[in-house]
């Protein structure tokens, strides 16, 4: 299909408008269409290995997903479908569910009983549903809609996981309600899953996705996503005055998470669901619960899908691969299989939005990264973003994200554990050398950071305790100003003479440059040595700079200037910072002449 041409006038950051978005619909959704059952029932994509669920599994997230994508298209239209989107899935929806959990049927789905996964894409089936039920649902005859509503009905049962995915059955319920079906057991199923996310909210907009402190883009795409869509579909006026100001809170913080260049920033899991990282932005848009104006929503939506697009996220039949520009197997958690990556669909929640609404028709205009240099703290969830103007560049500080609970030996998630984050760069993975992560070093090898625990967060700065080994603590803390970076190390408890390491930013031969250089605790003349870390999923041939030195004491202070920019010729790092170490205080003085101090107390000092 063309691509319809850009419109630099209405669009002047990306050149897209609304057709771009119809016609990238639709490209995804006839790209899939040669991998469907018999009864079109299933989606089996090819990939290099299924899901830990299985192949049956995959064909149905496969055709779940894709449906999720033709409902937003069809209901953007109001039902128009030039392409008979919804017929094939209407077919595919009644083979599907007529003997289900049948071996040896080729289309038919697993059940939820022995399948998992099932409950996760019940979620996207009733949504569709839901979203097109003048042109489909009322369509099918009566039996089609009770053999549908008997698949459906197990996702009303509490979550097998404890996490986001309560939300799945929340947003079932949703649609039986509407429906008419076992209305009484769906709005308990509501209340019993908001009542359940509630208890991982903790202000600000931010939830932790279950009781571990992980902090990532399913704040977004699904802890916001389905509690204020199900409000808003729903048009219950509470639950949406409850909700729709949390996002609007998460809205003011995550509108800085994206590069000038369109990208969001590559932290946490599930990162191969790339462009649903717009779907929050056009969620606040549908709602009105957003900070964001409507040329600023677009221009955030579409420079993340044209990022996508343009970087080879789709390969030569058309379809979404496991990875980020392109494959990326380190990337690709074992969940995850061939139809996985259309989770993007829900990017494409802003074609809900009438042809003639203000963030279709107004100009685009420029993001906060485009506009000035920020350092913004992320109380709740124990972060800090820096963002500069002048290359358009995200960097995100981890002082407060981690994903599971794991002991001091086990291996850091490369999406949670790293000290810092950017929308160019790394994060690397095993068994290159950690990127941006502090490490002692025991019989040749770097510990873990583990579990961080928030040490506070305030203007400029942020700090966390991990332990790396039984009795020993450290106190990391990242101040920040512009692009520059002062990142220290309190180390409590090592024997004397333990090595330590400081890693800095992965970075590829053609992109930004990365500079690390020592200010206190490091040997006299040390320079930050090359270290080589393989690839990521910004490229191959990666590299970090490392400085090393060691413990003097049961106290030792580290502290080193980094920084990334792709500005071009960037001053030496002595040039942006000026620092001085009185015991525990750090004193800085940037290049402005502004001034910053900050005091190490690790938790316990004052009781």
């Amino acid at each position: 299909m063309p691509t319809p041409p850009e419109n630099r006038e209405l669009s002047p950051y990306t050149g897209w408008t609304r057709p771009h978005w119809e016609a990238a619909a639709d490209r995804l959704l006839l790209a899939v269409r040669p991998y469907a059952s018999p009864g079109r029932a299933l989606i089996d994509l090819p990939g290099p290995r299924p899901s830990w669920s299985g192949a049956r599994s995959d064909g149905l997230e496969g055709w779940a997903r894709t449906f999720l994508l033709a409902a937003l298209r069809v209901a953007g239209a109001r039902g128009e479908d030039p392409h008979g989107h919804l017929d094939r899935y209407a077919e595919g929806l009644a083979a599907g569910t007529g003997k289900p959990g049948r071996e040896g049927d080729p289309d038919s789905w697993p059940l939820m009983a022995g399948t998992r996964q099932a409950v996760v894409e019940s979620a996207s089936v009733a949504l569709g549903l839901r979203l097109t039920r003048p042109w489909l649902w009322d369509r099918l005859d009566d039996r089609t809609r009770e053999r549908v509503a008997d698949w459906l009905l197990p996702a009303l049962g509490p979550s097998p996981v404890d996490n986001n995915w309560w939300l799945f059955g929340l947003t079932v319920a949703g649609f039986l309600q509407d429906a008419g079906v076992e209305t009484d057991r769906a709005a308990a199923t509501v209340d019993r899953s908001l009542a359940r996310v509630e208890d991982w909210y903790l202000g600000d907009g931010w939830y932790s996705d279950g009781d571990n402190r992980a902090f990532d883009h399913y704040n977004a795409w699904a802890l916001h996503f389905y509690p204020v869509l199900h409000a808003h579909l729903a048009g219950d006026r509470a639950l949406l005055d409850r909700y729709g100001p949390r996002l609007r809170a998460h809205l003011d913080d995550y509108v800085h998470l994206f590069d000038a260049n369109g990208a969001p920033l590559p932290y946490g899991r599930s990162l191969i669901y790339r462009f649903a990282a717009a779907a929050a932005p056009w969620l606040g848009a549908l709602t009105g619960h957003t900070p964001l104006t409507p040329g600023a929503t677009r221009r955030l939506a579409s420079g993340s899908l044209r990022y996508f697009l343009d970087r080879g996220a789709t390969d030569e039949r058309g379809l979404l691969t496991l990875g980020w520009h392109g494959p990326h197997p380190p990337l690709v958690q074992e969940y995850s299989g061939p139809g996985s990556p259309y989770w993007a669909s829900k990017g494409f929640l802003g074609l809900l939005l009438p042809a003639g609404h203000p963030a279709w028709t107004d100009p685009e205009e420029p993001l906060p990264v485009e506009r000035a240099d920020t350092v913004r703290s992320f109380a709740p969830a124990g972060m800090l973003v820096q963002t500069t103007a002048a290359d358009g560049l995200v960097r995100l500080h981890n002082h407060g994200s981690n994903h599971v609970h794991s002991a001091p030996e086990a291996e850091d998630d490369p999406g949670y554990a790293r000290h810092a984050y950017s929308t160019r760069t790394g994060p690397t993975t095993a068994p290159a050398p950690a990127d941006n992560h502090f490490a002692l070093v025991v019989e040749g090898k770097p510990t873990s950071r583990g579990p961080a625990a928030p040490a506070g967060t305030g203007p400029g700065w942020a700090a966390s305790v991990h332990r790396p080994l039984p009795g020993v603590r450290v106190l990391s803390a990242t101040l920040a100003h512009g692009r520059a970076e002062v990142r220290a190390h309190l180390v409590c408890g090592a024997p004397e003479g333990t090595p330590v390491r400081q890693t800095g930013w992965a970075t590829t031969p053609d992109g930004p440059h990365a500079q690390l250089h020592p200010a206190h605790g490091y040997p006299a003349g040390h320079e930050a040595a090359e270290l080589p870390t393989g690839e990521t999923l910004q490229g191959p041939e990666t590299r970090t700079l490392a400085l090393h030195g060691a413990t003097s004491g049961r106290e030792s202070l580290f502290v080193a200037l980094a920084s990334l920019a792709a500005e071009p010729g960037p001053a030496p790092l002595t040039d942006l910072a000026r620092v001085r170490v009185d015991g525990r205080t750090l004193h800085v003085t940037w290049q402005d002449g502004t001034t910053a101090q900050l005091p190490l107390e690790l938790p316990g000092d004052r009781e």
